[in-house]
């Protein structure tokens, strides 16, 4: 077997195993932040409202780019994990302190009102992006 392939064979489920533990704590984060919501995005989804998808999918894409960084800065599983919980942890009380400051935004997303809905995804991305950073320095 050449090099690449023996590095290949040894890495790859590594890779696997790192990024199944990301993923199930980017599902872990989505859970935790459907009981912190002051509304409940999912039966809105399913009536069809697309401000209340927009809102979860910026949770979605607020929690993975955080978590996909200490991911990538992460050398062992522990420190993925330990890093993993912690950037969870702030971008959770980010998510809800936006929701406070933008207080009133809840309930015209539950009315299907897009422009609040792209303003917190916005707002919940620039704080994802900002984490991210701090992961990485």
């Amino acid at each position: 077997m050449t090099p690449e392939i023996q590095a290949f064979a040894t890495g790859f489920p590594i890779t696997l195993l790192h990024a199944g533990v990301t993923l199930l704590m980017l599902v872990l984060g989505v859970f935790l932040y459907g009981l912190l919501s002051p509304f409940r995005e999912v039966p809105l989804i399913r009536e069809g409202n697309a401000a209340a998808a927009t809102s979860l999918g910026g949770v979605m894409v607020g929690l993975a780019l955080p978590l996909s960084l200490s991911l990538a800065s992460s050398p062992s599983l522990l420190e993925i994990a330990i890093w993993g919980l912690a950037v969870l942890a702030v971008q959770l009380l980010a998510f809800r302190v936006t929701d406070l400051a933008l207080g009133g935004l809840g309930s015209r997303i539950q009315h299907g009102e897009m422009s609040a809905a792209l303003l917190l995804t916005a707002a919940r991305l620039a704080s994802a992006i900002i984490l991210s950073a701090a992961v990485t320095s």
